[in-house]
């Protein structure tokens, strides 16, 4: 039999002491992450992120990511120019392929799902 897992309590899970966002380009940020949960063929990956006030860069090109807004408010800001202000409750996928910057207006954290693709 294969159990399952709960996690509870996710807005104030100790997730460790921060270090600083090496792909933070305004704010000094420090970010801090727990995960929760790798599948056994580890291909897929749940946990807990949370980052300090500024902007940072992001890639997806090994992955895509499901992202729960837990707290805090960002700006998505994709390479085309299109902007989407996401907050607590919403949900966003950055798909493969995906370049762009995070701006996080407050401290936020997210529970996310990363999913990596399969090494042919």
């Amino acid at each position: 039999m294969i159990p399952f897992q709960t996690f509870a309590h996710l807005a104030s899970l100790d997730l460790g002491a921060p270090a600083p966002k090496p792909t933070s380009v305004a704010g000094n940020q420090v970010e801090a992450a727990l995960t929760l949960w790798t599948s056994p063929d580890g291909l897929a990956e749940v946990g807990v992120w949370e980052c300090t006030p500024g902007r940072f860069t992001a890639r997806r090109d090994t992955n895509s990511e499901i992202c729960h807004i837990v707290s805090g408010r960002v700006t998505l800001h994709d390479e085309d120019g299109r902007t989407r202000d996401v907050g607590p409750g919403e949900m966003l996928v950055l798909p493969i392929g995906w370049k762009g910057e995070w701006t996080l207006h407050e401290t936020t954290r997210k529970l996310y799902l990363i999913k990596y693709e399969k090494a042919s």
